[in-house]
C-alpha cells in the first residue's frame, strides 16, 4: 500500500493586533484619560510637558481617534461645513486661511461648499451639509433664502454667519459692517479735499448694496447728494472691469474727482485706466479699494483701501464652533471685529 505523503502543518493564524484605546495611551504617558481626551480636543488646555508626552504615546501606540464611533454617539459627525460663494476670489482664500489655521488645533475637519453666489445652489449645499449631521455649519453672508434661513434654524448643529452683520442671525455671527466702512471711505475723500467722489461697482450683491447705500449716507450728510455718481455692472469684478467702469464715469460724469471701488480689482483697473489717461493719482483723481489685499500696498502709487479682517474671522468663526460644541455658551454670540482704513498715495492731494 502506497504511503500516502504527510500534510503540512496549517500556518499558525496571524496574531490579532488590538486597536489601542484611550486607556492605554493613558497608561503608556502616566497620565488620566481626560486629560488625554483634553490633549486631542482641546491641546491649550493641558501643560506643553504632558501634552507632548500625550502626543508620544499617540504616535507609539499608533493610536487612532474612532470618529465614526464619536459621530454615532454625539448623533454628529467631525465634519464643519463651510459655504462661500467663490474659491477663485482672494478675499475668501485670506478667510479660508483663518479657518483651516484654527481647526488644525481641534479634532474637526473642514468640508468645503461653493455657492457660486448662486441662492438656489446656497440653499441646496445648506440641506446637502445637514443632511451629513455636521458638527457645525460656517457660511458667508446674512441673505440666504427663507427657505434656506428655515433650514438653518432647524440645524441640530451650531451655525455661524459671516463677512456681514445682522441684528437678527440664524444663530452666531462674525464680520463687520459693510455699510459703516463704506460709509468711512467716503468720509475719507471728502475730507482729503475730494469734492464729487463717485461710486464703481459689479457683481451687485447684497454687500455691494450695503456699500453703496453707505457711499450714499455720507454724502447726504456732505449736503453733497445731488453730486452722487454710480456706475456698476452685473457683470464679474476684476481688473479689466475696473477699466472699463473708470472710464464709463469718466464719459458719464467728468466732473467726478475720486472714486470709491467696490473691491480692490476694480481699483487697481481705475488706477491703470487713470494712468493711461494721463491723469495724475491722488492729485487729480482719488482712487479708494475695498478689502486691501496685498497688492493695493505694492501699486504704484500705492492704493488706499479698507482692510477687512478676513483671516481673524475665519479663526473667530471656528473658535465659535468648538467652543459651542465644548462649553455650550458662546459670548458674545455677535462678534463686529470691525475694519481699518489703510490711507496711501492715491488718496493724497497734494
Amino acid at each position: 500500500m502506497p504511503l500516502m505523503p504527510d500534510r503540512a502543518a496549517p500556518s499558525p493564524a496571524p496574531p490579532v493586533l488590538k486597536r489601542a484605546t484611550l486607556v492605554d495611551v493613558a497608561a503608556h504617558a502616566g497620565t488620566s484619560t481626560i486629560s488625554v481626551s483634553r490633549a486631542l480636543r482641546r491641546p491649550a488646555m493641558v501643560s506643553e510637558g504632558l501634552r507632548a508626552r500625550i502626543m508620544q504615546a499617540v504616535q507609539e501606540l499608533g493610536y487612532v481617534s474612532d470618529t465614526a464611533a464619536s459621530a454615532l454617539a454625539s448623533r454628529r459627525s467631525g465634519v464643519i461645513g463651510v459655504l462661500i460663494p467663490s474659491v477663485a476670489d482672494a478675499v475668501f482664500g485670506d478667510l479660508l486661511d483663518g479657518l483651516y489655521d484654527a481647526v488644525a488645533a481641534t479634532p474637526y475637519t473642514l468640508q468645503l461648499g461653493n455657492t457660486r453666489s448662486d441662492a438656489a445652489t446656497e440653499e441646496r449645499l445648506i440641506r446637502i451639509h445637514l443632511g451629513q449631521r455636521p458638527a457645525g455649519l460656517i457660511l458667508a453672508g446674512i441673505d440666504q433664502s427663507s427657505a434656506a434661513r428655515a433650514a438653518l434654524e432647524r440645524a441640530e448643529c451650531p451655525v455661524v454667519q459671516i463677512m456681514d452683520l445682522t441684528e437678527n442671525p440664524v444663530d452666531m455671527q462674525v464680520g463687520f459692517s459693510h455699510h459703516a466702512a463704506a460709509r468711512t471711505a467716503t468720509g475719507h475723500l471728502l475730507a482729503r479735499g475730494y469734492h464729487a467722489p463717485a461710486f464703481i461697482g459689479a457683481r451687485i450683491d447684497p454687500r455691494t448694496e450695503r456699500r453703496l447705500a453707505g457711499y450714499r449716507e455720507a454724502m447726504a450728510e456732505a449736503g453733497l447728494a445731488h453730486r452722487a455718481r454710480v456706475v456698476t455692472t452685473p457683470k464679474p469684478s476684476s481688473v479689466g472691469m475696473g477699466s472699463t467702469l473708470f472710464r464709463r464715469l469718466r464719459q458719464y460724469a467728468p466732473d467726478a474727482d475720486a472714486v470709491l471701488c467696490n473691491d480692490d480689482d476694480l481699483a487697481l483697473g481705475a488706477l491703470f485706466a487713470a494712468q493711461r489717461a494721463g491723469l495724475s493719482v491722488g492729485r487729480e483723481i482719488g482712487i479708494c479699494g475695498f478689502n486691501d489685499l496685498d497688492v493695493m500696498a505694492a501699486a504704484f502709487p500705492a492704493l488706499t483701501s479698507v482692510r477687512t479682517p478676513r483671516r481673524e474671522i475665519g479663526a473667530a468663526a471656528l473658535s465659535m464652533i468648538a467652543t459651542r460644541l465644548w462649553d455650550g455658551d458662546v459670548a458674545p454670540p455677535i462678534r463686529d471685529l470691525g475694519f481699518k482704513l489703510m490711507v496711501r498715495a492715491s488718496t493724497e492731494r497734494v
